[in-house]
């Protein structure tokens, strides 16, 4: 090997470490730490409001305030980031190292964090601000400067610095690829002309700003939610007296190590922690900071209205569609077939629905991944907007879709081993922000509900 290809071997092996460190049981116990404080001190508030939540969704389709895009937007435009690549390879991958266990933990992740979201939403919306093109901004960054005051900017900056350059990495290149990967392999599309193709989408969507982009994600997001989730219950239906089996399966192997199975290592408790842990963060984003971009230009008055909103993002994302993909890889047993990530959902879909199955997960997989690079394309833009000003936008829009097509045409292991570093550093100030802001978040939320339970009984 020269010295070239060992120098690049030892950085990847630098930031392997670094990626094992950030992601390892401190992280993990912060997050959940972080999700269990804020469910308890909010008094489980995101599973007793859950319906209101839903109302405020359906309500949200119309303005309620100041703002750019209305609250149902506002969540359709961050479900467009978080609806990706976690919720088929994510779930394959998790169940592939893991067990069926994996997915229990995945629950528990999003259980918890929904207050996350929730809290996030809030300060969003409570701290944000409205720049010189009269867009209504915000996120950790802000939340951080105007909530814990000018001694904390530094923090803010890191966060800005980190999203940045993670919204590259995970909410561009790996995106691409990932289209290019699939709709090569299930329709024969050279990886060139998917990059092109997904350029110029891109940037016609971009050209209209946030606006545009929520517009499209309004209207896609329920559309391919809505698909891929047919597609998983006819599965689920054609095996309904496996499903009560597959849940048990899943919950003995939460807590009892997974023996070898076929083409499956086996995997002990701790592993199936770790990987559900890390999955459904990776899936859902609770407690990375990216959401509350997208909720801070909701038309709304109310933090806390949005924040039931928002927690709805966790709850769709993991409990619905991450449950969708798991129970069919175990319904269907290629979870023991040794296959990996997407190839492990393609082929648990595939052996259901012979001629189809593997083309929903390709299918899917594509339109998941564009709304990802869109709704990504949001939270870069504001990191950079942070940063450099207003006028660091169009320059920023420019390489974002430059960069498209070279995600669809190159390998991108390392690349993605550096994104997945630099969201778990996007989480560290984002969570530290959550913390110390909680008092702010739960009297904000006590207050908004007393007042509601007041009209309620003068009415």
């Amino acid at each position: 090997m020269n010295q070239r290809g060992r120098g690049v071997e030892q950085i990847s092996a630098a930031i392997g470490y670094v990626n094992g460190l950030v992601w390892g049981p401190p992280m993990l116990v912060l997050i959940l730490g972080t999700g269990l404080y804020l469910s308890v001190g909010l008094g489980a508030l995101p599973l007793r409001k859950l319906g209101f939540g839903f109302r405020m969704l359906w309500s949200g389709r119309r303005e309620q305030g100041q703002g750019d895009i209305t609250p149902f937007n506002a969540l359709m435009t961050s479900l467009s980031a978080t609806i990706g690549t976690g919720n088929i390879a994510g779930v394959g991958t998790a169940i592939a190292i893991g067990g069926p266990g994996a997915l229990f933990w995945m629950w528990i992740t999003a259980l918890v964090g929904m207050a996350t979201k929730y809290a996030e939403a809030v300060l969003a919306v409570r701290y944000r601000e409205v720049d010189a093109n009269n867009n209504h901004v915000g996120g950790p960054m802000y939340y951080i400067r105007n909530g814990l005051g000018k001694n904390w900017i530094w923090l803010a900056t890191l966060f800005a610095i980190f999203g940045a350059l993670a919204g590259f990495g995970i909410g561009n290149t790996v995106q691409a690829n990932s289209v290019a990967h699939a709709l090569e392999s299930r329709l024969g599309v050279p990886f060139w002309m998917t990059g092109v193709a997904l350029a110029l989408l891109v940037g016609m969507v971009l050209i209209g700003g946030i606006r545009w982009i929520a517009q499209v994600a309004g209207k896609l997001v329920p559309f391919m939610a809505a698909a891929y989730l047919v597609a998983g219950l006819v599965v689920l239906g054609m095996n309904l007296g496996e499903v009560p089996a597959a849940f048990v399966t899943i919950v003995q192997d939460a807590f009892t190590p997974t023996a070898q199975i076929g083409g499956f290592a086996g995997a002990g408790v701790m592993l199936a922690i770790q990987m559900g842990v890390a999955r459904g963060i990776f899936s859902n984003e609770a407690g990375l900071g990216s959401a509350p971009m997208a909720h801070a230009a909701a038309e709304t008055d109310s933090p806390v209205r949005q924040g039931t909103v928002a927690m709805l993002g966790t709850f769709i994302d993991t409990i619905i569609i991450c449950t969708i993909t798991g129970l069919v890889i175990v319904v269907s047993g290629a979870w023991t077939s040794g296959e990996n990530g997407a190839a492990l959902s393609a082929m648990a879909f595939g052996n259901e629905l012979p001629g189809a199955g593997a083309y929903v997960v390709a299918l899917g997989l594509a339109l998941f991944a564009f709304t990802t690079i869109l709704g990504w394309s949001v939270y870069g833009e504001r990191c950079v907007e942070y940063l450099f000003g207003i006028h660091a936008i169009i320059p920023f829009r420019v390489l974002w879709v430059t960069v498209v097509p070279l995600g669809a045409l190159v390998e991108l292991d390392f690349v993605w081993l550096i994104a997945d570093t630099l969201n778990a550093m996007m989480a560290i100030p984002n969570l530290v922000a959550l913390l110390l802001l909680s008092p702010v978040v739960l009297k904000i939320s006590r207050e908004f509900f007393a007042a509601q339970r007041t009209t309620q009984s003068a009415a």
